[in-house]
C-alpha cells in the first residue's frame, strides 16, 4: 500500500534551517509529482511546494519563495524540503502528499516549531 513517512521536523530558532524528508513506498515514485503542505495553528492546510515527476519543475507558495527548496531523489524514493531563514510564521505541521490517479495520499506529518 502507499506510504509516505515524513521526518526531520523539530524546534529551531528564527533564522535557522531544517531539512524535511519524506520516504515513499507502495507506488512508482519516479512517475508521480510530490508536494509539501503545511497546517499552522488555527490555520487551513496550505500548499508550500510542488515538484513534478521526471522534469523536476518546482513551484512554491509566495510566502516561502527564496527560502525553501523542494527536491527529489528518485533512486531513494524520497522528496525533501530544505527550509532556510525560518520564521515564526513557518511553525506548522508539514505533510508530504502525492496524487495517484484518483486518490490523494498523505503522510502523518512532522512538526516544525520556529521559536527563540
Amino acid at each position: 500500500q502507499v506510504q509516505l513517512v515524513e521526518s526531520g521536523g523539530g524546534l529551531v530558532q528564527p533564522g535557522g534551517s531544517l531539512r524535511l524528508s519524506c520516504a515513499a513506498s507502495g507506488f512508482t515514485f519516479s512517475r508521480f509529482p510530490m508536494s509539501w503542505y503545511r497546517q499552522g495553528p488555527e490555520k487551513e492546510r496550505e500548499l508550500v511546494a510542488h515538484i513534478t515527476a521526471s522534469s523536476g519543475i518546482t513551484n512554491y507558495a509566495d510566502s516561502v519563495k527564496g527560502r525553501f527548496t523542494i527536491s527529489r531523489d528518485n533512486a531513494k524514493n524520497t522528496v525533501y524540503l530544505q527550509m532556510n531563514s525560518l520564521k515564526a510564521e513557518d511553525t506548522a505541521v508539514y505533510y508530504c502528499m502525492t496524487h495517484l490517479i484518483v486518490n490523494d495520499y498523505w503522510g502523518q506529518g512532522t512538526q516544525v516549531t520556529v521559536s527563540s
